[in-house]
């Protein structure tokens, strides 16, 4: 793991694998670098991997007042010119995650070759905007025990519990946020609109729907592929946290999309 101060905050970051062509790795919200952990080893087999803790997250600089999208996808961008790489790079995104690798690849076309996406989290809809915004500031205040059964039953449902430890340890990590960081990403994503921008999009993109996703069920990711011209859409037996629940599942989907791709 390495630490650098990159666009103004700390964040911390990994690198591994090698080759040519480089994946650059964007966690979930309430998530980390540990998040793409499993599945990055495997794609780091064949291309670079780069993973990192968006800022407000993980062990990168925590945020305190108002956060834009626009600042997290030129974190990537600066990211990228910190350790040296040139050209264009993958993305693979997961939940807000995926909103920040989309938005990437309409700020910085010309440095996204595609990018795979799973459950989207592109903004929240106007009629709900209030009681989200309400909830996020009870759990600011009162910290992230407040939201956790709600957030692990919608995310991390029965289905797939199956290995127990592998929850556990997931919702432990979970309950580690910063809770005002986790805020103000919240808030970030309720002020993002992207529904123009991702009909510009001309790379090639994956939108990935999970059918155990009660916070984002597929029909949203299927909205979401429907509005980028050409875009693939599939569904997967997994969750809002897909990265950490089933990271063989989802490595072999992407891995097989970004080697179309590649040929």
């Amino acid at each position: 793991m390495e630490f650098a101060e990159i666009n103004g905050a700390g964040l911390r970051y990994a690198i591994e694998g090698k080759g040519e062509r480089t994946l650059v790795l964007v966690h979930e919200m309430g998530g980390s670098l540990e998040s793409w952990e499993e599945a990055g080893s495997r794609f780091a087999e064949s291309r670079r991997v780069l993973r990192y803790d968006c800022r407000g997250a993980g062990l990168s600089q925590k945020v305190r007042g108002a956060l834009s999208i626009d600042t997290m996808a030129d974190d990537i961008a600066a990211l990228l010119e910190h350790v040296g790489i040139a050209g264009k790079v993958a993305l693979a995104g997961v939940a807000v995650g995926g909103a920040i690798a989309l938005h990437f690849a309409a700020r910085h076309s010309a440095r996204t070759s595609a990018v795979a996406v799973g459950s989207p989290a592109t903004g929240i809809e106007a009629d709900r905007r209030a009681a989200v915004l309400e909830r996020v500031a009870r759990l600011e205040a009162a910290g992230m025990a407040f939201a956790a059964e709600d957030s692990m039953r919608n995310g991390y449902p029965d289905e797939l519990r199956g290995d127990i430890k592998r929850f556990r340890q997931y919702r432990a990590r979970w309950l580690g946020n910063d809770p005002a960081s986790y805020a103000a990403i919240y808030r970030m994503l309720a002020a993002t609109e992207m529904k123009g921008e991702l009909t510009t999009l001309r790379c090639p993109v994956l939108v990935i729907g999970a059918l155990f996703d009660r916070t984002r069920p597929p029909a949203i990711a299927k909205a979401v592929a429907d509005m980028i011209p050409g875009a693939t859409y599939d569904e997967l037996r997994t969750g809002h946290y897909m990265a950490a629940q089933t990271p063989d599942l989802l490595f072999s989907r992407i891995d097989a999309f970004l080697r179309s791709v590649d040929a």
